[in-house]
């Protein structure tokens, strides 16, 4: 019998995850961190909820570390953090976002400040995580970037019609990366739809589970599924590049 050989994986040494203080943030953080790999929590805020997600994961030489990904400043001095710290990074998760709720059809509702702090939140926030992290990302071991998208970027529904073009920018964004990249680094969006978490304020679980039960797998998504969803990206898919992997349900059939 003709013997199979199975590539090792290629499990990461140093992580960072924006936005890893809360929801699928905070998910991703604590598997990789059970992988064995260090993790920066990147927060913008609320400090303290940082320290408690670094406590209670495994292992050892996790750091959180304030990074306002809209502040080109704060991007720059954290990329120069991690390098005196790690010297590589192998896996960047840009899971830092914001919303700000506007019904699609009230386009005066939609101002432009609004639209502006979105898109840059959104957008150009990842972006300049990419470009700043870049060269640590070159010293890394198959490394990987992850960008958290949205299923809205696909249907055009979503808490904002400036969040839903973001992500869709996004999605863009990351195929057009994965070209730029390659072969060093692989990019991923990994795009779900209504999650179990906050960050839509006045959202209920309710609601989720009334949406989900229209769904075909009739489930409501958690922060751990789309967080197996970015490891798999990282650690399985080592053959695959500039894909949008929907964590939906099945909601964008």
């Amino acid at each position: 019998m003709t013997s199979i050989e199975i590539p090792a994986l290629s499990l990461p040494k140093v992580t960072l995850v924006t936005g890893g203080n809360s929801g699928i943030g905070r998910a991703t953080a604590a598997r990789l961190a059970d992988m064995g790999s260090a993790v920066v929590v990147g927060y913008n805020s609320r400090r303290d909820q940082a320290e408690e997600v670094i406590g209670g994961l495994q292992g050892e030489r996790h750091h959180a570390m304030r990074i306002a990904i809209d502040d080109p400043v704060s991007v720059a001095e954290a990329a120069a953090a991690v390098d005196r710290q790690y010297g590589r990074l192998d896996v960047l998760v840009n899971c830092g976002d914001a919303t700000t709720p506007v019904p699609g059809n009230d386009l005066q509702g939609l101002t432009d400040e609004i639209f502006d702090k979105t898109v840059g939140l959104n957008l150009r926030g990842p972006f300049s995580m990419v470009r700043a992290f870049r060269p640590l990302l070159e010293r890394g071991n198959g490394a990987a970037i992850v960008n958290i998208s949205s299923i809205a970027a696909r249907t055009g529904i979503g808490s904002s019609l400036a969040y839903l073009a973001a992500k869709a920018g996004v999605d863009a964004l990351t195929i057009a990366l994965a070209k730029v990249l390659a072969p060093r680094i692989r990019v991923f969006s990994v795009s779900p739809a209504g999650v179990d978490t906050d960050f839509v304020a006045g959202r209920t679980r309710e609601q989720l589970q009334k949406t989900a039960e229209r769904l075909p797998l009739a489930h409501v998504t958690t922060p751990d599924d789309v967080a197996r969803a970015v490891v798999a990206c990282i650690v399985h898919l080592t053959s695959s590049t500039g894909i949008v992997l929907p964590v939906d349900e099945g909601r964008h059939l």
